[in-house]
């Protein structure tokens, strides 16, 4: 018995034994959690009950010269279901699912409550924690949403989860929208919008927040909140009114032409600043034309007949010519090394001074000059044009300008009809954007300056940062040289291949450029063994006191019409019209008339009212008339406003009428109207008097 007890008493003190060192174990381990791994184990605790949590910035918006919101951020929701949450029960999930996919149907009707119901269900099958419902959701539709079935029951009952976004959005369209740009998740960055990111994105916030039950989590206000710093706003150079201009102008003489691509480019002479920037080119999916690349920067290409003005300018410069020397351009072919250069005019020009060199384009003409100055040393040439700077990118403030190509004599490509070809935009490369800035620095008295998208900063209406103009060259050449390049770009368009654009109250200075497209292997013809053209007018205007200058590029014009005076001089024209018709600073002022001499304006005839209406704001003497239709023609120090009658049977006068005058006497006769140019009524083709028939048409000339 005694031995039994001993025997139990020692598995006692084991068991007891035991136990204190297990205890002894436990109790190390505590004080070695608390002591050793204490900060370790509150971390982790910390991050399961609290975490930090990114406040976003709002991103600043683009805005135009005036302020008006180009690019701004527009709140959306992106809808999303917990279908594990922990109050969403199975028969709660089948008792509103067909409810709510009938009403997710009517909302979006993007799908029919059957395809919606299965997808629901297969989610919900798969416990799917974060499915994704929508995306891109505005605020009204948002209100529905968490009133519709399921989802009113809330997060934790609903599974229904509403997360705040941003989305940029473009509030003119397609309104310079490439030159806006965009960034992407995966870093890429086009445009204003690339270029300015580290502006625009603002600084992020951070948050500390608590969890709660049911996976709620609530903001706790310990003090070391950071608060987010908001973009920047981004003001740029765009006018809104002149880019609508510049865009619609654009695409209407596209689709006209059927052309592939084109861009225009309008620039405010004395800073620089690019006032409108449009890039079009056909979508063969929506069959219209949209902005996809920046070509004026982007596209590197042989300019043609523009770059005629870097071989007068480097000519004139180096003293080996003058603008009243001629030119033996013969019947307008030449041959280099056995190749042929044509001009196109047919049969030539025979003997043609300097300047009607420029004026008519003679391709024979400019490269004998060019042969005739530098073939000895060709690199005088080029050394020229490096120091217009054409040699290197602008460095404008977006990406993606596109790289020129200059040739020097030492590359292996260079060859006897590098200079030739060079001379007259061939064998060069230059973007669009770099031809209007040697062309505007002609215009803004040889001073070159920086092409310049972006204004200013601003931050909470407050400029912090302004961008001004940047000097390239300060003088591209000497003072007789631009005299001499303004004489013969104005020649240009007063009797040379731009003549075309010469009828208006502003004088235009400009260069034509019609030039064959290469096409790699196939040369300069495509794969149908077809010529394509590039067409391009480049000037600036009123060309007595530049304010803006313009270059507009047309490619590949399928309708036959190719010449730049045709293709893009109209676009040039229509652009410039409507500048100097909305922009009173560039007119010339009417209070300085010269009433000495008793010049007063042409008044068309028309309309009594309206033309009472304008003599009024301009303060011009006129009598007063009972009559609807008037004449008008000045007499002393006023105007003498006639009665205009006619007889509803015969033809009446409309010369001299605006056209929407004069269709509308015509359309009330019965009259059928075509109508040819822009302007006011100069001719008509059935004469005053003459019998008006049923069905008879009559064309209007329009000046």
């Amino acid at each position: 018995m005694s031995e039994v007890k001993k025997d139990i008493l020692s598995r006692i003190g084991l068991l007891y034994t035991g136990m204190m060192i297990f205890s002894v174990i436990i109790l190390g381990r505590i004080l070695y959690l608390q002591l050793v791994e204490g900060s370790y184990w509150k971390s982790k605790a910390f991050q399961v009950s609290q975490k930090n949590i990114i406040i976003p910035p709002m991103r600043g918006d683009i805005l135009s010269s005036d302020g008006r919101i180009l690019a701004t951020s527009i709140p959306f929701y992106e809808i999303r279901i917990d279908f594990r949450a922990e109050g969403l029960k199975k028969d709660t999930f089948y008792k509103h699912v067909d409810s709510l996919s009938i009403y997710l149907s009517r909302l979006f009707a993007d799908k029919t409550p059957l395809d919606y119901k299965k997808e629901l269900t297969k989610a919900y099958k798969k416990g799917n924690r974060y499915y994704l419902l929508k995306r891109k959701v505005d605020y009204p539709q948002y209100k529905q949403l968490r009133a519709m079935p399921l989802f009113r029951l809330g997060p934790n009952k609903g599974g229904f989860m509403a997360i705040q976004v941003y989305y940029r959005a473009k509030l003119y369209g397609q309104l310079a929208a490439r030159t806006l740009g965009y960034t992407s998740s995966d870093r890429v960055v086009v445009g204003i919008e690339g270029a300015m990111d580290s502006y625009l994105r603002g600084k992020e916030g951070l948050q500390l927040m608590q969890r709660l039950s049911g996976n709620v989590w609530m903001p706790i206000n310990n003090g070391n909140t950071k608060e987010p710093e908001d973009g920047a706003d981004v003001v740029t150079t765009i006018d809104v009114n002149l880019q609508d201009v510049a865009h619609h102008s654009l695409m209407t003489h596209l689709q006209e032409h059927g052309a592939k691509y084109g861009c225009a480019i309008v620039m405010e002479t004395n800073t620089g600043y690019i006032k409108a920037i449009a890039n079009l080119q056909y979508d063969t999916t929506s069959k219209s034309y949209v902005e996809k690349f920046n070509y004026a920067i982007g596209e590197s290409v042989e300019p043609g007949s523009t770059f005629k003005l870097v071989t007068m300018l480097t000519a004139l410069e180096e003293g080996c010519i003058k603008l009243t020397d001629t030119i033996n351009t013969g019947n307008g072919e030449v041959t280099y090394y056995g190749v042929k250069m044509k001009d196109s005019h047919e049969g030539g020009l025979g003997k043609i001074s300097v300047a009607d060199v420029f004026a008519y384009s003679s391709n024979v003409g400019t490269s004998k000059i060019a042969t005739a100055c530098f073939s000895k040393d060709p690199k005088v040439f080029i050394q020229r044009i490096y120091n217009l700077h054409l040699n290197e990118k602008l460095g404008l403030d977006i990406k993606g300008e596109g790289t020129p190509v200059i040739k020097d004599p030492s590359d292996s490509s260079w060859s006897g009809l590098t200079l030739p070809w060079m001379s007259i935009g061939y064998e060069v490369k230059v973007t669009p954007m770099q031809i209007l800035t040697l062309y505007n620095a002609v215009a803004n008295n040889g001073k070159m300056v920086k092409p310049l998208l972006i204004k200013e900063l601003r931050r909470k209406g407050s400029v912090v940062k302004e961008f001004d103009p940047e000097v390239i060259n300060p003088a591209i050449c000497s003072e007789q040289t631009l005299k001499d390049l303004k004489v013969m770009l104005e020649r240009v368009v007063e009797k040379g291949t731009a003549k075309n654009l010469n009828h208006s109250p502003y004088k235009i200075a400009g260069k034509t450029g019609t030039a064959q497209i290469a096409r790699g292997k196939h040369g300069y013809k495509d794969e149908n063994a077809q010529k394509t053209y590039r067409a391009s007018f480049v000037g600036y205007f009123p060309a007595d006191n530049p304010k803006y200058s313009i270059i507009v590029v047309v490619n590949s014009p399928s309708n036959s019409v190719y010449y730049g005076n045709l293709v893009a001089g109209p676009i040039f024209k229509e652009i410039a019209d409507k500048i100097y018709a909305t922009h009173v600073d560039i007119q010339k002022d009417y209070a300085e008339l010269d009433s000495s001499k008793n010049k007063l304006p042409v008044i068309k005839k028309g309309y009594a009212k309206d033309i009472m209406l304008l003599s009024k704001y301009f303060k011009l003497n006129t009598n007063k008339t009972a009559s609807n239709w008037v004449t008008s023609s000045p007499s002393k120090n006023k105007i003498e406003l006639k009665p205009f009658s006619y007889n509803k049977s015969m033809m009446p006068n409309v010369v001299g009428m605006g056209l929407r005058d004069a269709m509308h006497i015509l359309g009330n006769l019965g009259v059928e109207i075509r109508v040819i140019g822009r302007g006011k009524v100069v001719k008509q083709s059935l004469p005053t008097g003459a019998a008006i028939e049923k069905g008879i048409v009559v064309y209007l000339e329009l000046s």
